[in-house]
């Protein structure tokens, strides 16, 4: 595979990392720039999208037909790196979690008309959206088989009952995808439905507070009671639930992957630019052997990050599933995000343990890496279990 970038991508790339340099990570040295839930503040919010729009670089990940710049997934991992350089860059560029994932799976599978309805407001920006699948114990985490909340049909209807929580961006989202049982079918079993914030019978209970910084909305506790869903807004058919959460959560785990490398590599532009000024019996600290040690790996993993996420993108844009690539990048990159962070915080010292840079909030944030969308554990099963399969096969070229 050639890794060199589209003239269009690269075009892209520089305009966003130029407006992530000039514009974005400036404000966040500005405490009245965030929200009380330590993101970017709702108005700045709405005043640097309409900037992003001027500039076209509004929903890189969508149809031009649509609105957005219809870029592939391997042209958008090199961007969304670049957006996430500043910890307000993604959402700024309408391709944050969870309306980046939303948006692709609606995209591929929704009817025209659901479309129209579902999905053009969030691409527009005039809506945010959820998608509702995570449930308490001893519901579906990780094992969607495990699903407790349930469609039962009703006449032209679905009436649905049961709990979800750590539904990421529930507080703010106007358009949710919901996941739920509609048979004991161990493959389809589970179906999905399209509902409104205003549709009757569900509740916010709780907005679950978290160690971290939150996504616009934070991650919600939902209850639904009789809830009243039309048949019209079931996606895809009965019974194909898990293969509409298969065919949202490969790029949507990988887009995670693009956007925590820009974050780990801001992690070193920060203790890059300290350590080469910053003295020490002497010598700067960026002089020292020890300090370089640390330095070259948390980039060498960057890099490794990078190439495995690439790759995994490069096979989905041939049409591959990818399915081992990707676990393989979300494994790797959470844990590389970690590590880059970690290394910056130790070589700045109390200045990277303190809030006058960016480090301590990138840190609280990229605990959840391991975790979001497939906890690493449940990735390296994935992983072995290929390997039992194919043998000497796993590391094909083909």
């Amino acid at each position: 595979m050639d890794f060199t970038l589209s003239p269009q991508a690269e075009n892209y790339r520089k305009q966003i990392r130029a407006f992530v340099d000039e514009v974005l990570i400036p404000l966040e040295s500005d405490p009245a720039s965030f929200d009380e839930h330590e993101n970017i503040d709702e108005p700045l919010l709405q005043r640097m999208r309409a900037q992003a729009k001027a500039k076209d670089l509004w929903c890189l990940q969508m149809p031009r037909e649509r609105g957005g710049q219809g870029l592939g997934i391997a042209d958008m991992a090199a961007c969304y790196e670049e957006m996430n350089r500043s910890i307000f860059g993604p959402v700024v560029f309408n391709s944050a979690a969870p309306d980046d994932g939303n948006m692709m799976v609606l995209n591929k599978v929704a009817s025209p008309a659901q479309k129209e309805r579902w999905l053009q407001p969030i691409i527009n920006g005039d809506v945010r959206s959820s998608f509702v699948m995570t449930e308490p114990a001893p519901g579906s985490g990780s094992d969607p088989g495990m699903m407790l909340t349930t469609a039962v049909r009703k006449g032209d209807n679905w009436v649905v009952n049961g709990t979800k929580h750590f539904i990421t961006g529930a507080g703010v989202a106007s358009h949710f995808i919901l996941i739920a049982r509609t048979s004991d079918d161990a493959r389809k079993g589970l179906s999905a439905f399209l509902f409104h914030k205003d549709d009757p019978g569900w509740e916010i209970v709780r907005r679950i507070p978290i160690m971290g910084p939150e996504e616009h909305g934070g991650h919600c506790e939902l209850r639904f009671t009789d809830m009243l869903i039309p048949d019209e807004n079931r996606l895809m058919e009965v019974g194909d639930g898990l293969k509409l959460t298969q065919i949202r959560l490969g790029p949507a785990r990988l887009t995670h992957c693009m956007r925590w490398l820009g974050l780990a590599k801001r992690s070193l532009e920060v203790a890059t630019a300290y350590v080469s000024h910053r003295e020490s019996f002497g010598m700067k600290l960026a002089d020292r052997e020890g300090v370089q040690w640390l330095l070259g790996e948390a980039a060498m993993g960057i890099q490794t990050g990078r190439l495995l996420t690439m790759h995994a993108a490069w096979k989905l844009d041939q049409g591959d599933f990818a399915r081992k690539e990707v676990s393989m990048a979300k494994v790797a990159v959470s844990n590389i995000l970690h590590q880059s962070v970690d290394t910056a915080i130790q070589l700045c010292g109390a200045r990277g343990y303190s809030k006058d840079t960016p480090l301590e909030w990138i840190y609280r944030y990229a605990r959840q890496a391991r975790l979001v969308d497939g906890a690493s554990e449940v990735h390296k099963m994935v992983l072995s279990k290929n390997l039992l399969k194919e043998g000497n096969e796993f590391w094909g070229w083909g």
